[in-house]
């Protein structure tokens, strides 16, 4: 008894000894950069929390910062799991852009320009060429906007975050390690990740430039140990320890010496004898494949649990999940309300900074977030400005927060080059240049030039834009259009003597464009015009025959609603369109007859009012693998006819379905009064190609027939329904569509064809379409 006196309040010391350990045992994470591997960090989290193992401190370098930041910022690792799940986070990892967010104010015809080239010359005439990494448009503003409300109720203070956190970077000009610890969480995470020939760096608030943390501290343990002092360290690395193998091309080389050279090695041991070091399997899996979650995720749930024994014999401490979701929502209970009372523009001219400004609308005394949205994806749409960097921070004294844009001026010199490459021949070069000038209004002159067998232009115009409540501008223009029909014949015996036409238009004029949205755009267009057509009515061709002519001069008036989100200028798989224009149209017709005419020289007096609706739309299934589109067309004109049939037929509208419907005149497809309907459907494979099937049914309404003298002869009723069908292979290079395809047009001119391509093919339309 005596002993068992002497020993309990020994005993119970120890247990209060021991107790006390545990509850103040530190536990801090350490999460690695390594790109899209760092998705891995996510399947930890969830295991650690599953498991009721505490999480004191976080240090992250680069993807492992954006991770580790969403959670010192209050999020669950469900939350994490759900945001990069997500099809936004897919665009914003690469840079496409989102559909929701297109702004067609700036949005101009399409050209079959292949690669454009940015030149910034300054007041000294010096020049620099603009370098293209990903675009980081739809990254900068979700992180700003996930973070600001974490920012604000820490004060700015990373330390009073959810979980104190550290975000490591590089200065790579001093060649030091930064521990980034206060200031916008968003700007931390961003810099963390800035990594070489990839994401650019941003200019911080103190003019400085730093790189992803990766670049000398890719696995921060010391930081760790230096700045929080734990009592363990759970470090998860998805980044290299030792060069493994050798790429087998030079492609891979390349990109595996830029990521290996840019990124420190981690000490595996640098957790120390009582830490856990995680490593997940991630062999097979690259950098890049962000379109790789879910198996990311996987392997860093299996690592986690893997480890979890040992995670559990070492770390005593546990968390209540009910006390952990408490604190969670408290902390997310301390964010201010989301008012904007302020947004303002930095980095420009005093000047340009208001030109910018003013493409934020308002919609009463503040900003709500629609209204900051809408201006950053306006102001961003205009590639005239270079490093659109948002920023969101709560001034306190004035309850709101203040949406801040550090604008860089970019490419005030621009320069287009496509080229197209056909089985026929249609081969054509594209050039074009642009130059613009920002003061309180932005103004752009451009000029371009088509060169081609088949098709010849030239447009120049100069516009001005107006950043008003709803964005207008003036563009004035003059557009030159030449087709030559004779020499288009295709591969499997076309009858080009039945068809040949040559057609040149010169149009001149302006247009008055508004925005009511930046998801549309209302174009008023005034012009003058000159139409020329030369044909033959006679499929038996001399060399000596001259051609009749039909020259139409006059003025029009168009009034066109559209909207472009589709993904690509051709073969698009994604977004939709709409175009609805309504046309008028007055002016003389004079007619020329030659060698094959039956009717004499006349002058006529022409006018009607025109109405061409076009829409496609697609839709995405299996995961983005498979998407089928459907296209619809009306047109309703009261055109009149012209001397003869066919010049009746080559002043008619033109049912175009297929990328080279425009290179064939078939009498079919020329009609005033028709409609249409067409699916379409893509499915990808062998990763690069795409199997592409489009099926077309369209119906002439009082189709034109030839009468005696040549005369063009209107019917009465319906033409019986036409098909039009395409399939064939499809590979998107760098400078346009690689395409071959099967197809059928329903025309006594063209049957069956084999056609293949390489480039945009697209030309300008006519004056009066």
């Amino acid at each position: 008894m005596r002993h068992f006196c002497t020993r309990l309040p020994l005993a119970l010391l120890l247990a209060a000894f021991s107790v006390f350990t545990v509850s103040a045992q530190k536990v801090g994470l350490v999460l690695s950069g390594g790109g899209a591997k760092g998705l891995a960090h996510v399947g930890v989290l969830k295991q650690l929390e599953k498991n009721h193992i505490p999480i004191d401190y976080i240090v992250g370098t680069s993807m492992g910062a954006v991770i580790g930041g969403m959670y010192a910022a209050g999020y669950s690792p469900e939350e994490i799991e759900q945001i990069v799940l997500s099809p936004e986070f897919q665009r914003w990892t690469s840079g496409k852009p989102l559909e929701s967010k297109t702004f067609n104010f700036l949005t101009a015809e399409p050209s079959p320009s292949a690669l454009r080239l940015g030149i910034a010359i300054d007041s000294t005439f010096k020049a620099r060429i603009s370098t293209n990494l990903v675009n980081d448009l739809n990254l900068n503003l979700a992180l700003a906007r996930l973070l600001a409300p974490a920012s604000a109720s820490a004060n700015y203070d990373f330390d009073k975050l959810f979980v104190p956190f550290r975000c490591m970077a590089s200065e790579v000009f001093t060649r030091q390690v930064v521990e980034q610890k206060s200031g916008t969480l968003s700007d931390a995470i961003r810099n963390s990740m800035s990594f070489p020939l990839a994401f650019r760096p941003i200019r911080n608030l103190d003019g400085k430039y730093y790189y992803d943390g990766a670049v000398y501290d890719n696995f921060p343990t010391n930081t760790m140990k230096k700045t929080f002092a734990p009592d363990i360290i759970i470090g998860v690395n998805v980044g290299d320890v030792a060069f493994k193998k050798y790429p087998k091309n030079d492609d891979q080389l390349l990109a595996s010496t830029v990521a290996f050279l840019g990124t420190s090695v981690a000490d595996t041991g640098s957790v120390g004898k009582n830490g856990i070091y995680i490593q997940p399997d991630l062999d097979g899996m690259g950098v890049g494949d962000f379109d790789r979650v879910k198996d990311f995720i996987a392997e860093g749930d299996t690592a986690a649990r893997r480890n979890m024994e040992k995670i559990k014999a070492r770390i005593s401490r546990r968390v209540d999940s009910t006390s952990l979701q408490q604190r969670r929502l408290a902390f997310q209970g301390l964010a201010p309300k989301p008012r904007f009372i302020e947004v303002q523009v930095r980095g420009l001219r005093p000047d340009q900074n208001d030109y910018a400004a003013r493409f934020f609308p308002r919609s009463g005394r503040e900003y709500s977030l629609d209204d900051i949205e809408e201006g950053y994806y306006r102001l961003a749409a205009d590639d005239y400005f270079k490093n659109i960097y948002p920023r969101i921070r709560y001034d306190a004294a004035r309850k709101g927060y203040i949406f801040s844009v550090d604008a860089q001026r970019n490419n005030n010199v621009s320069t287009e080059v496509g080229f197209v490459l056909s089985n026929r021949p249609i081969d054509n070069l594209f050039f074009g240049l642009e130059f613009r000038y920002l003061r309180r209004l932005l103004y752009t002159a451009s000029a371009d030039v088509s060169l081609g067998r088949f098709y010849n232009g030239a447009h120049g115009s100069f516009r001005i834009n107006v950043p008003a409540r709803i964005p207008f501008f003036f563009e004035p223009e003059i557009t030159y259009n030449q087709w030559d029909y004779q020499n288009t014949g295709g591969v499997l015996g076309r009858d080009v003597i039945n068809t040949q036409v040559r057609q040149q238009d010169t149009k001149l004029g302006g247009q008055f464009g508004v925005s009511p949205t930046f998801r549309s755009r209302l174009l008023l267009d005034l012009a003058t015009f000159v139409t020329k057509d030369e044909y033959t009515n006679s499929k038996e061709i001399n060399t000596s025959d001259v051609l009749d002519a039909t020259v139409f001069r006059g003025a029009t008036a168009a009034l066109r609603l559209a909207r472009n989100t589709l993904n690509r200028k051709q073969y698009s798989t994604s977004g939709h369109r709409y175009v609805y224009t309504l046309r008028g149209v007055t002016g003389s017709s004079d007619y020329t007859p030659g060698s094959t005419a039956q009717q004499p020289g006349s002058s006529q007096h022409r006018e009607w009012l025109q109405f061409r609706a076009t829409v496609e739309r697609y839709f995405t299934l299996k995961g983005d693998r498979h998407a089928w589109g459907y296209f619809g067309e009306l047109m309703a004109s009261s055109q009149p006819t012209f001397t003869n049939y066919r010049s009746s037929q080559t002043m008619a509208p033109v049912f175009a379905p297929l990328p080279d419907s425009r290179t064939l005149f078939l009498d079919s497809y020329r009609s005033a009064r028709y409609a249409a309907v067409g699916l379409r459907y893509t499915q990808p494979f062998l990763k690069k190609l795409e199997w592409r099937t489009e099926l077309y049914v369209h119906l002439n309404g009082q189709p034109l027939k030839q009468g005696d003298l040549q005369q063009a002869v209107r019917q009465s009723g319906f033409d019986r329904p036409r098909v039009t069908a395409s399939t064939g292979l499809i590979f998107q290079t760098p400078v346009g569509p690689l395409a071959l395809h099967a197809r059928f047009y329903d025309d006594p001119a063209e049957r069956f064809g084999i056609y293949g391509h390489l480039g945009y093919l697209l030309f300008r339309s006519r004056a009066l379409e």
